[in-house]
């Protein structure tokens, strides 16, 4: 099926709950779909010190196929209630993003459909470059932006934290794997 024939850009979001099991699922699909011999490109999320509920971790962005890091939170303090994202740091991490919709992989993995994207901001040209593009997309979303991303996506599909219904969508939306010979 050529993009001329889709109804619907090859996109879908991971409902994330706040239990961590979304971030843990995306992790484990890129892990997954490099040993099938995939080309990956995109950003994952990684948390480095302060306390184990996240609330005052260093937040960077990881790109897939470089493992450059990216800083995108700010140190507001562990007593803040404002957002800790680096509009900045989201910034200069969307090369990668921008780099991936010249590269046509067979995924792109992004972090997070968050705060920044909900308001228009973000990565929110890249994602919908991708989506233009027919590149298949894989996100995360947290409950409470799940309205913004059904309006930005045109209701791509809500995925729930399951390997299952992930794998069901991949299966879908992605070409064959090559598995890479020994």
């Amino acid at each position: 099926m050529d993009a001329g024939d889709r109804t619907a850009p090859r996109a879908a979001a991971i409902v994330d709950d706040g239990s961590g099991r979304a971030d843990a699922l995306l992790a484990s699909v890129v892990a997954t779909q490099r040993l099938r011999g995939r080309r990956l490109c995109g950003l994952t999320m990684s948390y480095v010190g302060g306390d184990v509920n996240g609330c005052a971790r260093e937040m960077r962005l990881v790109d897939l196929q470089t493992a450059r890091e990216y800083l995108v939170s700010q140190p507001l303090g562990s007593g803040s209630r404002g957002c800790r994202a680096d509009p900045q740091g989201f910034a200069r991490a969307s090369e990668v993003l921008r780099q991936a919709a010249d590269a046509a992989p067979d995924l792109v993995i992004s972090n997070r459909f968050g705060g920044l994207e909900a308001a228009g901001g973000g990565f929110c040209a890249e994602l919908l470059e991708l989506m233009v593009r027919d590149i298949p997309l894989l996100t995360v979303v947290s409950e409470r932006h799940v309205e913004a991303w059904q309006r930005f996506s045109g209701d791509a599909p809500l995925l729930p934290a399951e390997a299952a219904a992930v794998d069901a969508w991949l299966a879908a939306s992605l070409a064959p794997a090559t598995v890479p010979s020994a």
